[in-house]
């Protein structure tokens, strides 16, 4: 499955490519950090809305400077092989910027993905996606499935036992 990981200048080839043939390219981005049920289901859906589904990975710098020194709890290649050895995820790529701004410039998505705890206005590379005619979606936010709370059961969990 690590063969799904690309470089960006090798994914542009492979994305370029495949538009050629016509296919609709899906993007998302994100830390996935402790992949967890929210991560699964929201990937799947993103993956039904075209032919080819793209996960922008943040790296561990830019995890760290968005949240905090503590994280990531899994390295980048951690998380870009979990992802990889997902069936609806097509390829995986890292990047290093605090947003996926640069990734989407050169990539062109036909769809642009995020969850449902974006507004639409706030989500990078908007403006980019739709001025090519392409189209931006945001998939309901999944219960309350998210790394933080993972973490804090994990620590409430193991406390009362340390």
């Amino acid at each position: 499955m690590r063969q799904k990981i690309k470089e960006r200048k090798e994914l542009f080839k492979i994305i370029k490519e495949l538009k050629a043939r016509r296919k609709r390219i899906v993007f998302t981005n994100g830390c996935f950090d402790l992949l967890h049920i929210g991560h699964v289901r929201y990937l799947e859906e993103a993956k039904a809305l075209g032919d080819v589904l793209v996960v922008g990975v943040n790296s561990d710098t830019s995890v760290r400077k968005l949240k905090g020194p503590q994280r990531p709890i899994l390295s980048e290649e951690e998380r870009t092989e979990i992802l990889s050895g997902l069936e609806c995820v097509d390829y995986v790529t890292l990047f290093n910027e605090m947003d996926p701004l640069n990734l989407i410039t050169s990539l062109q998505p036909d769809v642009l993905v995020k969850g449902g705890d974006w507004a639409k206005e706030q989500i990078v590379g908007r403006e980019v996606v739709e001025r090519s005619g392409g189209e931006v979606v945001i998939l309901p936010f999944i219960g309350k499935a998210s790394t933080s709370t993972l973490i804090e059961t994990i620590l409430k969990r193991y406390e009362k036992s340390a």
